[in-house]
C-alpha cells in the first residue's frame, strides 16, 4: 500500500471519530504545552534577571566577611568588619578602580512639599560611582561629603507633585534624626542597582556614606545597631563593600578580586583584626551572585517540567488504548484488507500512521498553546519573552515519538490478525 493511501485511510478513520480522537490527543496537548510554557517562562525569568545587570555593573565586585561555610545569598552571615580606612587602602591599589562601603539605613519617612510618605529600608548609602551615569535619567551622581541624594523614579513619582532635580527632601531616620537632602539626580528606572538591593522595583534614596552612614552608625542616637557598627577608634564599620575593577574583562576582575582580598586579610587593614580564623572575605560579581539564583531556578524548572512530562506519558497511554480499541472495532476491515492482498506491513503502516498523526496533532496544538501561555505569562509578569527554540523542535519530535511508541503494539497486533478469524468476527 502506498504511503499516501495509508495516510488518507488513517485520516478518514480519525475524522470518523472526532470526539474520541480529540480526547485522545488532549493528554499530549497538555503535556507539550506545559513543558514549553514552563521552559519559556524559566528562560524569560533568567533573561530578565541577567538583563538587569548593566555593562557597567559587570565590573563591580560585591564583598562581605562571613564564615566560609555559611550558605545563602549575598550578605548571608556577614559581619561588620570594614572601616573607611580599609576602603581607602583598597582604592589605592593599582589593580582597583574604586572602592567604597555599602549600607542600608533604616528610614521612617520622607517628606516633600508638605507631603509625607513611609520609606522603610529604601535609604541606601554608597559611593558616588555606585550610581552609574548610564542609569541616570536626569542630573548627576552625588558627591562624597555633601548633603546630596540621587533618587529613583518610584521615589520621584510617589508624591502628588513629582520631585525634580534641585528639590529638597526631608528624611526621618529610624534613629530619630532628620536629614535634609538636595536631589541632584534621578535614575531611569525603579529597580535596584545591585544584588545587594535586589532588582525589584521600590522607592529608593541613594546618599553618600560620608556623612550619612557614619553619622547614623556612630551618632548619639545610633542605638544598638549603631554600636554594632562602630570601630574601636569611633569610626563606622561597614557590613558590605563594593570594589570596582578597571574593566569588565574577566582577567581584570580576577586580578582586582585577588588584590583586594589579599589586602583586606593582611595586617595592613583594620578588617584583619576582626576576621580572625572564623571569617573570610568574599568578593563576587553580579553575575556570580545571580548564578546561585539561576541554579535554584533551573532545579525548580526541571522539577516542574518533569511533572508536566507525566502528561505526555498519560497521553501516550491514551493513544495506545484508543488504537487497541480501534483494532478491535476494525477486525473485519482488517480481514477484508488481507483477503484482497494486503500484506502485514500494509496493515502495520496503516495503524502506525494513525497513531503518528494523533501524536503530531497533539504536539502541534500543544506547541501553539504553550507558546501562547508563555507569552501571556511573560506579559503579565513583565518579563522579556524568550523562546528556547530547541524545546519547540523537541516538542514536535516528542509528539512523533509518542505516536510511534504508542502505536507500535496495536499496529503489530493488527498486522498479526488471522484473516479467516477476522472475516468471521462479528
Amino acid at each position: 500500500m502506498r504511503p499516501l493511501e495509508s495516510l488518507r485511510l488513517s485520516w478518514r478513520s480519525i475524522r470518523g471519530h472526532r470526539l474520541r480522537s480529540g480526547l485522545t490527543t488532549l493528554g499530549v496537548i497538555i503535556g507539550v504545552a506545559a513543558v514549553i510554557a514552563f521552559v519559556a517562562l524559566g528562560a524569560s525569568l533568567q533573561a530578565g534577571i541577567i538583563g538587569d545587570i548593566s555593562p557597567d555593573d559587570q565590573r563591580n565586585l560585591y564583598g562581605w566577611a562571613a564564615d566560609p561555610d555559611t550558605e545563602g545569598g549575598p550578605l548571608a552571615g556577614a559581619q561588620f568588619v570594614f572601616t573607611q580606612d580599609d576602603m581607602d587602602g583598597v582604592s589605592e591599589l593599582d589593580e582597583v578602580e574604586a572602592a567604597y562601603g555599602y549600607a542600608t539605613i533604616e528610614a521612617q519617612s520622607v517628606t516633600y512639599g508638605g507631603e509625607t510618605q513611609l520609606q522603610g529600608d529604601g535609604l541606601v548609602a554608597a559611593g558616588p560611582s555606585y550610581i552609574r551615569d548610564t542609569s541616570l535619567a536626569d542630573g548627576r551622581q552625588f558627591e562624597m561629603g555633601a548633603n546630596e541624594t540621587v533618587i529613583n523614579a518610584a521615589t520621584a513619582e510617589q508624591f502628588e507633585e513629582n520631585v525634580s532635580v534641585g528639590d529638597e527632601l526631608e528624611v526621618q531616620t529610624a534613629t530619630g534624626g532628620a536629614e535634609t537632602l538636595t536631589v541632584v539626580g534621578i535614575t531611569e528606572t525603579s529597580e535596584g542597582l545591585s544584588p545587594f538591593e535586589g532588582f525589584e522595583a521600590a522607592p529608593r534614596i541613594y546618599v553618600p556614606t560620608d556623612p550619612f552612614y557614619e553619622r547614623q552608625a556612630v551618632g548619639p542616637a545610633a542605638g544598638q545597631d549603631g554600636e554594632d557598627a562602630e570601630a574601636e577608634d569611633g569610626g563606622a564599620l561597614f557590613l558590605a563593600i563594593v570594589v570596582e575593577a578597571p574593566t569588565a574583562d574577566q582577567d581584570d576582575i580576577d586580578t582586582t578580586r585577588d588584590a583586594a582580598i589579599a589586602y583586606l586579610e593582611s595586617d595592613e587593614s583594620d578588617a584583619s583584626a576582626f576576621l580572625g580564623d572564623d571569617l573570610a572575605v568574599t568578593l563576587q560579581t553580579s553575575t556570580e551572585l545571580l548564578q546561585q539564583l539561576e541554579d535554584v531556578l533551573g532545579l525548580l524548572q526541571n522539577f516542574i517540567v518533569g511533572i508536566a512530562a507525566i502528561s505526555l506519558v498519560v497521553g501516550s497511554i491514551g493513544i495506545a488504548n484508543i488504537m487497541l480499541v480501534s483494532v478491535t472495532e476494525r477486525t473485519r476491515e482488517i480481514g477484508i484488507m488481507k483477503a484482497v492482498g494486503a500484506q502485514n506491513r500494509d496493515v502495520l503502516g496503516l495503524f502506525l500512521a494513525e497513531s503518528v498523526i494523533l501524536g503530531v496533532i497533539g504536539a502541534v496544538l500543544g506547541t501553539i498553546l504553550g507558546v501562547a501561555a508563555a507569552a501571556l505569562g511573560a506579559w503579565y509578569i513583565d518579563l522579556p519573552l524568550v523562546y528556547p527554540l530547541e524545546y519547540v523542535a523537541l516538542a514536535i519530535a516528542v509528539g512523533i515519538i509518542v505516536g510511534v511508541a504508542s502505536g507500535l503494539y496495536p499496529a503489530w497486533r493488527a498486522a498479526r490478525t488471522d484473516p479467516i478469524d477476522a472475516l468471521r468476527y462479528e
